[in-house]
């Protein structure tokens, strides 16, 4: 075993697959077997593997300055490029751009701008923010105490007080209905509690509440039609920002520019990064309006400085990658193609809708979930996780990379230039998989 300390892994279980190359949506391990990697890696290779675009625009980026910092008002082309190119694209008026290196750096750095803004603007109270259960905002000890998954929590004691970090319901029908509540009922009784919850702390003091257009880690969850719109029609009504995390569903995951096109909503403000340059290099961006870093100038000059940022934050080689990989997407429209393909992925994984172990079937786009039920007919959870390891497992001995997420549901977030003719191959792949999940539980008596 290496010195390595494994990521988001079972300690006791580490190295179980060692990944040497890769190519298209295929990877291969250090024994030669092929995989296809139907996670895009974490959510995040949307060109897949070895473009030579983007292995060009990195080695010429490398040849021309391969590094320079932006402190003290260093700039290089690059970023400035970037920054503008990203400015035009998302649905915020006069955007500007904070890059940091990861999905977790970019919330964190949302939450410190936020708390800057709250004080340059005379509200030093309003710096609460609510977060949804079951949300996935990354690891660092801020963009943690957002994400609202037990397993990120425990042992590490985070600040979610001392942060004003609030919680709202996770808004997944199958898991959070009420007995026979229908969508639109469940719709509005989350709607009270969030409405509940922002007069019983005051909206004076809440500053922002973030959310993931589809969320990812938190088991690939499609909020009821309507319920994202509404939120933002009660946040503005309160003066609260919405925040897209936009980590996961940004630059066409889901079939459209951003996951907030695709679920109805203009976000006030934006965290990016994963396909931002399809993972070649690593790469995210903060994004707020024009008027909050307007705001934020003079308490910078009253300082001296803007007291934050990172050695790597708009490192030129990763600005290149991102600059190359926004090329790509446009010049192929593969958001477009990514709703084609999309469209046919999703009407193939509804077909284990009937499966016995099968709960639910869900997704938008080139992602998607299965969830894997101790019961079919009440859609019985799984007291653990068991059944969703030995699934990823499965379908890994059958050359296919997936991961179970949130227990028990199967994740699906394959690179956007799949073909049918992998998503087939995904699909009869899984679905032997599938089989062998089943007959393990019953053979465990975890079927009820």
């Amino acid at each position: 075993m290496s010195s390595v300390i494994y990521p988001v892994t079972n300690l006791k279980s580490v190295e179980q697959i060692n990944i040497v190359r890769g190519k298209g949506v295929y990877v291969y391990d250090d024994a030669g077997n092929q995989y296809l990697e139907g996670l895009s890696g974490l959510w995040c290779s949307a060109l897949g593997y070895g473009n030579e675009e983007l292995i060009e625009a990195i080695s010429s980026q490398l040849h021309t300055l391969s590094y320079s910092h932006l402190f003290g008002g260093r700039t290089h082309p690059a970023v400035m490029e970037l920054s503008d190119r990203l400015a035009a694209m998302v649905p915020l008026k006069d955007a500007k751009i904070f890059f940091s290196n990861s999905g977790s750096e970019a919330n964190d750095s949302q939450i410190k701008m936020l708390r800057y803004y709250a004080n340059a603007i005379g509200k030093p109270e309003k710096k609460k923010i609510i977060a949804l259960d079951r949300g996935y905002h990354g690891v660092t000890v801020a963009a943690a105490a957002l994400t609202g998954l037990p397993v990120m929590h425990s042992h590490f004691d985070l600040p979610v007080d001392a942060l004003g970090i609030l919680r709202a319901d996770c808004p997944h029908y199958f898991r959070g209905r009420v007995g026979a509540e229908t969508e639109e009922e469940f719709v509005a009784r989350l709607l009270t509690n969030l409405q509940q919850l922002i007069h019983d702390e005051g909206a004076d003091t809440i500053a922002a509440f973030i959310a993931e257009p589809l969320m990812g880690a938190g088991g690939v969850i499609v909020s009821p039609e309507g319920y994202l719109p509404q939120v933002q029609a009660l946040l503005n009504e309160n003066d609260i920002f919405l925040w897209a995390d936009e980590v996961i569903c940004g630059f066409g995951r889901t079939g459209n520019d951003f996951g907030s096109t695709t679920m109805g909503i203009q976000p006030d403000i934006m965290s990016l990064a994963k396909q931002l340059s399809s993972a070649y290099v690593p790469i995210s961006a903060a994004v707020i309006p024009g008027a909050m870093y307007e705001a934020m100038i003079e308490q910078s000059a009253e300082v001296g400085v803007f007291g934050h940022g990172y050695t790597y934050t708009g490192h030129p080689v990763a600005c290149a990658a991102a600059l190359k990989a926004l090329e790509i997407y446009e010049r192929d429209e593969l958001f477009a193609r990514a709703a084609k393909q999309g469209a046919y992925m999703q009407s193939r994984l509804q077909e284990f809708a009937g499966h016995e172990l099968v709960g639910e079937v869900r997704g938008k786009g080139l992602i998607g979930a299965i969830e894997l039920v101790a019961n079919k007919e009440t859609g019985q959870a799984f007291t653990d996780g068991r059944v969703g390891a030995f699934a990823q497992r499965a379908c890994q001995d059958e050359g296919l990379l997936l991961r179970a997420v949130a227990g028990n549901s199967v994740a699906f977030c394959p690179p956007l230039i799949i073909e049918e003719a992998q998503i087939d191959e995904m699909i009869e792949k899984f679905a032997r998989a599938l089989d062998a999940s089943y007959e393990f539980a019953k053979k465990e008596k975890l079927i009820t």
